[in-house]
């Protein structure tokens, strides 16, 4: 973790759990008052399985769902979170009565693309979007930008941890939220009063982990 004040937000679940380190850090989009560290949940099984099984919890029995586009590295949790839509009684129309979980490419200019051999499990299909976090609402509303390009239809939004409940129309479900996390903020680069205090960046963050300055 990139800071000495770094914790762990425990739950009742022994594998359900979130990782932060308070300081100053520079995303893509804006600046945050919080790294949170969704390295473990994304990679190990338990963890994984323990998101997917809280995730599932939001979607009944007329919540359709064929593929889920896994973003920020999602997948492990996506096929956790499939495996679990599938044993359940949930509707899903594809021939092949079973979900498919499918990761985008992104262009220089950070738009998201298919290709044609990919475009099959969105076009005509239910998709969930399943991201590591939803603050900015960059990176969701890029990905439903896309899903309606190629022709799907939004199923929802799930996220590890979020700060809003909508995005652009959507309901976002996430496991953890503001409540956990109740001074979590996020400024645009040139509004960020950390900045104006002249407090120095700590790292770069992105999907892939922090880079410490």
């Amino acid at each position: 973790m990139p800071s000495n004040q770094s914790y762990v937000i425990q739950t009742k679940h022994k594998n359900l759990l979130l990782r932060v380190s308070k300081g100053h850090f520079a995303t893509s989009h804006s600046h945050i008052n919080y790294y949170i560290d969704v390295t473990m949940q994304k990679s190990r099984l338990s963890e994984a399985k323990a998101v997917a099984d809280e995730l599932v919890s939001y979607y009944n029995s007329s919540t359709i769902v064929d593929t889920i586009l896994c973003l920020d590295g999602t997948q492990v949790i996506g096929t956790c979170l499939a495996e679990a839509l599938t044993e359940g009684s949930f509707i899903n129309l594809n021939s092949h009565k079973t979900i498919y979980i499918v990761t985008p490419e992104h262009t220089s200019g950070s738009q998201l693309i298919f290709r044609d051999s990919a475009v099959p499990m969105i076009e005509g299909k239910h998709v969930l979007i399943l991201a590591a976090s939803v603050t900015t609402g960059f990176t969701a509303r890029g990905a439903i930008e896309a899903i309606n390009y190629y022709g799907g239809k939004i199923a929802g939004i799930s996220a590890i941890f979020a700060t809003t409940d909508d995005c652009m129309g959507y309901p976002v479900e996430s496991v953890f939220d503001p409540k956990d996390l109740s001074d979590y903020a996020s400024y645009s680069s040139h509004e960020c009063p950390m900045c104006k205090a002249g407090k120095p960046v700590d790292a770069l963050v992105n999907s892939f982990g922090y880079s410490k300055l």
